[in-house]
């Protein structure tokens, strides 16, 4: 029969109360104009000021969650960026030198040569030693994991008259492109994620490509300034300070020009003592003079190096190096245990809460480079929006005349839970932060169109039974019952589909597949439970001996 348990029925007016107030900020908040003064206000809950503004007028007790929009609706930023990972391998190259310096040191004494950025050349000064110097350094060698198994290792090492060369493996150049490439986006999200922005669209395009889409950025330039630098910190010895910057620095050395003092250029030992890569933490603070700095506190394994150096080099300079500057210099005055430290210089807090966030989020471990980089303006978004309302009116205006002609107040019964169906998915999209994308309204739209697909099954059903003469009440109460497994089915199909596209799809897909998703759920409770709670409430008020459907 018709009746609904009290309890089932407070749960069904809960449930639709909750999805529209969710789903009210998007009613009342104005749109904001972007501005670059307002992009680059926004803060870690990704507001612009005018955001706060419309905020400070709404009650604190009252949902404040937005549908964000995305790069098409809201205009923002697009990058293409090529990653130089033939950067890696110098790097790799620089730290291999210490390692096997200290190897054949009881062999022979040993000298670096000038070569390629991704090789090791060795001067060996007694070439008749070779031979244990080719097993001595080969031994170094790491085994690289590969899909063809194990037997791959990461150099290769060879003697060409007295002088030993070291490069790596295919197999390790191969691994390598595909660490730095995850790397990079990993890092590349990390930084945008730092600054605020919501559902940016960051994916690998080919063998060393990245694209970029963010929306609500000011312009790509800005966008460049997060994500284009490469933020190398590193620790090195320091050789000699002057005022050359064309004087030599000698093999396993570099010339390093000092970012404070204009003019003076620092010689450090290349392989650094400690990396970037062994932070843990970084934070904005200030110095005991009260100017700007940063915090930053290491790993254990960073820790461990940071402590014994400067434990056993009391007394000596020692540089911290951002890309390739010295942000300081300072003179080691006792032992540093722990692996925590302070860097000063002449920052504002505005670039030392930056510096603070690119160490944070980690080194890019290769430089980019920008190949397409483009602003999209909010006025194409809002052209976008306009026709996207004229679409959704059209259909939604379109589908409800057409269910109160066919099925007429049990029509209007449908057209009620289809709005509430439709302030429902606003409000799980203000609930999860999700982004609205053209390909958003579209499934929003497709979502109206579906909606009524449940009730018409019903409606249909319960016309078939009132032939039957088995009363109103039974006929509505089997009508339900019978087109439920239908009705379940038919969605169940369509859901499926919905977070398929989500798992595997990117930027506007994963858009689509979210409201879709979120519209078919819906769509099944307004249908089962939001018109039948009508139509009983209706039904025990108005006690017709006959209904037309």
């Amino acid at each position: 029969m018709l009746q609904i348990d009290l309890w089932k029925r407070i749960m069904i007016v809960l449930t639709c109360v909750a999805g529209l107030w969710l789903a009210l900020p998007n009613a009342f908040y104005a749109p904001v104009e972007q501005h670059n003064d307002a992009v680059k206000a926004i803060e870690l809950s990704g507001s612009t000021p005018e955001l706060e503004e419309q905020r400070a007028l709404w009650p604190e007790w009252m949902p404040s969650g937005l549908v964000n929009l995305g790069l098409d609706l809201r205009g923002g930023a697009h990058l293409l960026a090529e990653v130089r990972v033939e950067d890696v391998y110098a790097t790799r190259m620089e730290a291999q030198w210490p390692e096997v310096r200290d190897a054949l040191r009881s062999l022979t004494p040993v000298r670096r040569q000038e070569s390629a950025p991704d090789e090791l050349r060795v001067r060996l000064n007694d070439p008749e030693v070779m031979p244990q110097a080719l097993e001595i350094v080969r031994g170094l060698a790491r085994p690289v994991p590969t899909l063809t198994g194990a037997g791959a290792t990461d150099i290769d090492v060879r003697g060409d008259a007295g002088v030993l060369i070291v490069t790596l493996s295919e197999a390790e150049r191969q691994a390598t492109d595909e660490r730095t490439m995850q790397q990079s986006l990993e890092i590349i999200r990390r930084r945008i994620d730092e600054v605020g922005t919501r559902e940016p669209t960051i994916q690998r395009q080919g063998a060393d490509r990245i694209l970029i889409q963010v929306p609500g950025i000011g312009s790509a330039a800005e966008l460049k300034e997060i994500i284009g630098t490469t933020a190398q910190l590193t620790f090195n010895p320091v050789v000699s300070r002057g005022t050359d910057q064309n004087a030599n620095p000698g093999i396993g050395n570099k010339l390093v020009p000092s970012i404070d003092e204009p003019g003076t250029f620092y010689t450090l030992e290349a392989a650094p003592v400690v990396t970037g890569e062994e932070l843990v933490d970084a934070q904005p603070s200030f110095d005991q003079n009260g100017r700007p700095a940063v915090n930053f506190r290491f790993n254990t394994s960073g820790a461990r190096k940071f402590g014994d150096y400067t434990a056993e080099n009391i007394g000596a300079p020692f540089a911290i190096v951002l890309d390739d500057e010295v942000i300081s210099a300072p003179t080691i005055q006792s032992h540093i245990p722990g692996g925590s430290g302070i860097i000063t210089g002449n920052f504002t807090v505005e670039e030392s809460t930056n510096l603070a966030i690119l160490l944070r989020a980690g080194a890019l471990p290769a430089g980019l480079d920008f190949l397409e980089e483009r602003t999209i303006g909010p006025e194409l978004g809002q052209d976008s929006i306009d026709a996207g309302k004229v679409a959704t009116i059209v259909a939604f205006a379109a589908v409800l005349f057409y269910m109160f002609i066919s099925y007429g107040l049990f029509g209007v019964f449908a057209n009620i839970a289809l709005i509430i169906n439709v302030a429902m998915i606003f409000g799980l999209l203000s609930l999860v932060g999700a982004t609205l994308t053209l390909p958003g309204i579209a499934g929003i739209v497709l979502t109206v169109g579906m909606a009524v697909d449940a009730n018409v099954l019903i409606f249909e059903r319960i016309r078939e039974e009132l032939k039957t003469a088995k009363g109103p009440s039974r006929a509505i109460s089997l009508g339900y019952e019978k087109a439920l497994s239908a009705i379940i089915d038919a969605n169940l199909t369509t859901l499926i589909t919905a977070v398929i596209l989500f798992m595997m799809g990117s930027g506007p897909v994963r858009g689509f597949a979210i409201t879709l998703g979120f519209g078919i759920v819906t769509s099944v409770f307004t249908a089962i439970y939001v018109t039948r709670l009508m139509i009983a409430i209706w039904f025990e008020r108005a006690r017709p001996k006959t209904i037309e459907v």
